[in-house]
């Protein structure tokens, strides 16, 4: 993950790391999904490697859940959303 010196990192590069556009992590801030602080300025935001690495975790456990309740099939489909 970039580099291991800095303790927190800018919206582009959690973007790098999760292979999404900046936009994205911004709305997974907003959504209380990722946490981050904002410093000095309107729009410095910064997101902890560790907040980081718990988001991906939160993650991968989510989607274990909806696999195995059935909602997504391991191969990626979405069941029925009826």
């Amino acid at each position: 993950m970039s580099d291991p010196k800095y303790r927190f990192l800018t919206p582009p590069q959690v973007a790098e790391e999760l292979n999404v556009k900046p936009n994205q992590v911004h709305a997974l801030i907003k959504a209380g999904d990722l946490r981050a602080l904002q410093v000095g300025g309107r729009g410095m935001w910064r997101i902890g490697r560790q907040d980081v690495e718990d988001y991906i975790e939160r993650a991968y456990r989510r989607t274990a859940e909806r696999i195995a309740a059935g909602e997504i099939s391991d191969d990626g489909e979405i069941g029925d959303q009826e």
